[in-house]
């Protein structure tokens, strides 16, 4: 299963069959207009030698036509390509239609007709040679905007800015007519008004799709003569050239207006044609190893129930190895210098809910996730990320919970018979490879640990519930019930007598009814979705909890739409950007020709930065700055590698005493004003919602979004870097890097965005007082995971302490006043301990990274292998040191 962002096909690229080997880079560009009839003379055009073009492919976006007419062509007395002739409609075109009626007539209603159908024939087929060179277009039937005749539209200068753009075209690389070719690539020719009403007819074709055309070049082949049969000259012999011609059919990728910067408050306030307004639910599976979270998502998302051996989570693994092993793990290893990075493989499924109706790959015509978009239009989106289970691969259930920052968290745990361990994982199993032990309640523990500290809304699914005794289900209960009730949340405890083996399509009534009355309608009375966890008892191979399960995904509340003042107000942080897209994943993907032409780059690739959008809206065509990268006075290498193995299981944080960290710790530190080429700028030329091409993402929406660099040295590679000194480039895009728009006043002001090196965050907790000065941990900040070390651990003054009096400490010098603190009972001590404010502050070690002030913080530390990993440390950011 490919990757929510992966661009799956490679299609046919839109090459001009004129291009020779002489020739090089672009084609030239011919100006005409067909309203005018200029015609650029032959000499003045390249290709002059050329007299017929290859064979028209069979498949491509190539389209040879003799011609675009809606009428029968005139008769000729003589065309100096006539014995040419082979292929398109008739093998003599002189054979090829009647004389024309006279202009001033009307048309006969079967004469309109049949010119109406030709029209939409020719459309369909530009439709489908549009689509072949798009990578990927959805498969759910759309409707075609039948275009109107030529005679019909009043102002045919308006044809020269489209309509709305038909969904899935956003990518095509454009369609290429050579009009007057026959199909073996003969040229035969047009007369100039023949060329320019098959121009005109192109144009109509194009526009009702929501494309323009361009001609590319245009060509003289040869000479013409007929009597000419029109009432004013009737019996007059005429002579005119013959011409060929190529056009390029593109999409329209910008809205008028907003290239310019127009029209920017009629955008602001409705929302802008494009854009996706289905309703989005993000939803992390997390869980400890073969809790059968990967198996559970594929029920959900295939609509069929496993066998017990995986077959309903099959087609979510991506490699052979999870396959043999079925476990989520390992997908690939890069050796770097002195470390390995490991990727893993995280499945992400997305399932449509409209009324009780599911939509997912069980129903016909959906065989992409833009189908999904379609049959949901109206309804809701659950996008559903997995994530690892093993404990070495902790990283992943961090960057699920903290990095994608979900609406809702399902926990998944186990409902099987087995002895209870310490928490204690083996790691190693036959063959070297990466085994499990029995999986323990304690990791499952730790998991609902961490996200009831998170207050990310939580679910907890029961699963594989046929299998374990009712003692060991009524066990398990009890210890998750006694911790969600220990946090102040009340656990909801819903089951269903119904099995949906033979119903996966459609959302249970009873379901549906329940899930609003034990869980919605209590979350909206009390205004807070943290006030109740769902526990359901699911079984992928029963059906049982399936129902309940898609109700919950259908009915669970959204939270409101993300602005830039959610963390804190504009006073205290005035350099807030205007919209910001945090950086997941990165990779190349290359450019349609539409791209190309209209940022005018030369590259035949863009870096594509997946993710989502914290707050604001971003749209083709806007111009973005993208970073931090790493200053000229920097080292552009990472100091410890991105995403290495957390400390303990594989690789351990260099000890304070250890060289390696006395080297990382002296690094020095610049002030922000102080890095050149930290910020770079950008223009987004490509924007996918969740698959779906679109013109703009709104706040809260996950999707890619393509970039062209600005700079002319952007697209320069690493390896032409001048030695010993850093290069930037494409290539050094990373997770944990942000997308952003200045805003307004940033922009009035000369301010810029500023990347922090250190910062200070309060954690709410005495657990976090057993952090050590100067030692390391690994800290989550949106998708920012890097290396830390701890300056120090500060506590703040609380009630009870300020109303001591600060001289007492000084004024007894030799502790004649510890009878005071005696005095103080046990319940005002635990009290004081209980709401105790401890300030922590840190160095990033990796990079300089942009940190949101008032954003959640995870400490996690490494080192200990009976740990599960999880015992973090949650807090906020409350000051950024640049």
């Amino acid at each position: 299963m490919a990757s929510i962002f992966t661009f799956d096909h490679d299609p046919p690229r839109v090459n001009s069959p004129w291009q020779t080997a002489q020739e090089s880079g672009k084609r030239p560009q011919v100006e005409r207009s067909v309203t005018t009839g200029a015609i650029v003379e032959s000499d003045q055009l390249s290709d002059s030698h050329l007299e017929r073009l290859e064979a028209e492919p069979q498949d491509g976006p190539i389209e040879y036509k003799l011609h675009l007419l809606l009428r029968p062509r005139r008769r000729y007395n003589t065309m100096s390509t006539a014995l040419k002739v082979s292929g398109s409609q008739q093998s003599k075109p002189m054979r090829e239609a009647k004389q024309p009626k006279q202009s001033g007539l009307p048309l006969s209603s079967s004469s309109q007709t049949t010119r109406q159908n030709r029209l939409h024939h020719l459309t369909t087929q530009l439709l489908w040679r549009l689509q072949q060179s798009s990578p990927n277009h959805s498969t759910a039937r759309r409707d075609l905007v039948i275009p109107r005749l030529p005679e019909d539209i009043a102002d045919l200068t308006a044809l020269e800015k489209p309509g709305q753009l038909l969904p899935g075209l956003e990518e095509s690389n454009g369609a290429l007519y050579e009009i007057g070719v026959a199909d073996d690539g003969t040229f035969i020719g047009l007369t100039k008004d023949e060329m320019d009403e098959s121009m005109t007819t192109l144009k109509v074709m194009a526009a009702s799709l929501g494309c323009r055309v361009e001609v590319q070049r245009m060509k003289a082949v040869g000479t013409c003569e007929w009597n000419d049969s029109t009432s004013e000259s009737e019996g007059e012999t005429r002579v005119a050239d013959l011409w060929v011609a190529e056009a390029l059919v593109m999409p329209v990728l910008n809205i008028e207006g907003n290239r310019n910067g127009q029209q920017t408050d009629q955008l602001d306030a409705t929302p802008r044609r494009g854009a996706s307004i289905t309703e989005q639910l993000r939803v992390s599976l997390i869980g400890p190893t073969t809790s059968g979270k990967t198996t559970l998502l594929g029920t959900l998302s295939n609509g069929t129930l496993d066998n017990g051996r995986g077959r309903s989570r099959i087609n979510l693994l991506r490699h052979r190895h999870e396959v043999a092993s079925g476990q989520t793990s390992v997908s690939e290893t890069i050796l770097y210098t002195r470390r390995r990075k490991q990727r893993l493989s995280i499945a992400q499924e997305l399932i449509g809910y409209e009324d009780q109706r599911i939509f997912n790959y069980n129903i016909d015509n959906i065989n992409e996730w833009p189908d999904i978009h379609d049959r949901a239009e109206k309804g809701r989106l659950a996008f559903l990320l997995d994530s690892a289970g093993h404990p070495r691969y902790q990283r992943t259930t961090l960057r699920a919970l903290v990095g994608w920052a979900p609406h809702w968290t399902f926990l998944c745990i186990p409902n099987e018979d087995g002895p209870s361990t310490s928490g204690v994982h083996s790691l190693s199993g036959v063959d070297g490879a990466l085994g499990v032990g029995i999986v323990s309640m304690d990791l499952a523990m730790a998991h609902l640990d961490l996200c009831l500290k998170l207050a990310i809304p939580l679910a907890i699914l029961i699963t594989k519930s046929e299998l374990g005794q009712m003692a060991t289900l009524k066990e398990h209960l009890a210890i998750v019930f006694t911790k969600v009730k220990a946090m102040g949340r009340t656990p909801k405890l819903l089951t269903s007598a119904a099995r949906d083996e033979d119903n996966l399509t459609e959302v249970p009534e009873n379901d549906l009814r329940k899930i609003q009355d034990e869980v919605i309608s209590p979350i909206t009375k009390s205004g807070d979705p943290l006030s109740i966890v769902p526990v359901i008892l699911t079984s992928a191979v029963k059906g049982i909890g399936i129902g309940l399960t898609h109700a919950l995904l259908r009915s669970l509340p959204t939270p409101p739409i993300p602005t830039a003042r959610d963390f804190v107000p504009l006073a205290l942080n005035p350099e807030q950007p205007a919209a910001l897209f945090h950086i997941d994943e990165v990779f190349d993907m290359s450019l349609s020709r539409a791209q190309t032409i209209t940022t005018s780059g030369s590259g035949e690739s863009a870096p594509v930065v997946t993710g989502y959008l914290r707050f604001g809206k971003l749209s083709i065509g806007d111009k973005v700055v993208l970073g931090p990268f790493p200053g000229d006075d920097e080292d552009a290498g990472a100091l410890v590698p991105n995403d290495h193995p957390p400390p303990g299981y594989g690789l351990s944080i260099p000890h304070p005493s250890s060289a390696e960290f006395a080297r990382l710790s002296s690094r020095h530190t610049l002030s922000a004003s102080k890095v050149e080429g930290e910020w770079r700028q950008a223009t987004i030329v490509n924007i996918r919602d969740l698959r779906l091409p679109v013109q703009t993402i709104e706040a809260g929406q996950a999707g890619s979004i393509q970039v062209v660099f600005n700079e002319p040295n952007a697209e320069i590679s690493d390896s032409n870097a001048t030695p010993g000194k850093p290069k930037l480039s494409i290539n050094s895009l990373r997770k944990g890097q942000v997308l952003a728009v200045p805003s307004q006043h940033m922009v009035d002001t000369g301010l810029s965005l500023q990347a922090a090196s250190s910062l200070i965050a309060s954690f709410k907790t005495s657990d976090v007082k057993s952090l050590t000065v100067n030692s390391l941990v690994n800290a989550y900040v949106g998708m920012v995971r890097t290396a830390v070390r701890v300056l120090r651990v500060i506590r703040q003054r609380t009630e009870l302490n300020a109303q001591k009096d600060p001289t007492e400490d000084d004024e007894d010098m030799f502790g004649m006043n510890d009878h005071i603190e005696l005095e103080r009972t046990r319940s005002e001590a635990d009290l004081d301990e209980y709401q105790a404010e401890y300030h922590v502050s840190l160095e990033l070690l990796n990079n300089r990274e942009w940190i949101e002030l008032g954003s959640q913080i995870v400490l996690v530390e490494g080192g200990f292998r009976d740990k599960s990993g999880l015992e973090g440390y949650v807090g906020n950011v409350i000051e950024i040191v640049e």
